[in-house]
């Protein structure tokens, strides 16, 4: 019974570790490349290394982070090849997601969490809280995989939909580059309510690649530069 008790307390921490960690990667906390050392980390949690350990394997399937053979574990850092292959495979999944979710209709809850996310990115927007747009952003895109119906989706785009939230892509839009996501979003939700697949798959694959435009060609610059 001890041997029980103490798996589970085990597994609560790790999933303790794991959103934590993941908040920290996510908020910009830990900046990409940068190194998540079991011993420090489970110093600053307050826990052993195992559920540290555990968690950080966890973040690693997400996509997260990099478990590196006797190196330990980093923050990934994507390059602007990395990033084409991602927002290929967004450009494909997604737009298929949304469609799906729009031939099978939302219920009225599910489409007004949708709108309320909209007018969050949008308060976030006007008040220069990009960070803020891209955790909303990050939720819009989950809650439309999610309505898709298809239970395979989430876990193939979990690896690959974090990438703006992490690079911080919303501060670097200029002024009609943001309105124009922003748009998107509200376009995106109406196809939903219309239950448009055509429409839903359309706009949704034109915001895909106007976010990868912006951040392939700064990771590009980046890269170019250093």
């Amino acid at each position: 019974m001890q041997s029980r008790a103490s798996g589970v307390d085990v597994a609560r921490a790790a999933d303790v570790a794991y959103a934590a960690l993941r908040e920290m990667i996510l908020t910009g906390g830990a900046a990409a490349g940068s190194r998540l050392g079991e011993a420090e980390l489970a110093g600053t949690l307050g826990l052993s290394r195992t559920p540290v350990r555990e968690a950080l394997a966890r973040l690693g399937a997400d996509g997260l982070v990099e478990v590196l053979p006797h190196k330990g574990a980093r923050v990934v850092r994507w390059s602007a090849a990395d990033l084409e292959e991602i927002f290929e495979l967004r450009g494909v999944l997604e737009p298929y997601a949304a469609g799906r979710a729009a031939r099978r209709g939302l219920p009225d809850g599910a489409l007004a969490e949708l709108e309320a996310f909209c007018d969050g990115m949008e308060e976030a927007a006007a008040a220069g809280g990009f960070q803020r747009v891209a955790e909303l952003n990050d939720r819009f895109h989950a809650a439309v995989i999610a309505a898709s119906g298809n239970r395979r989706l989430p876990p193939l785009l979990t690896s690959v939909v974090h990438a703006p939230l992490v690079l911080g892509t919303f501060h670097r839009y200029d002024a009609a580059s943001l309105a124009r996501s922003m748009a998107h979003h509200r376009e995106i939700t109406a196809a939903l309510r219309a239950r448009d697949p055509a429409w839903a798959g359309a706009v949704m694959r034109s915001h895909i690649r106007a976010a990868a435009g912006h951040l392939i060609d700064h990771v590009r610059t980046s890269e170019d530069s250093a």
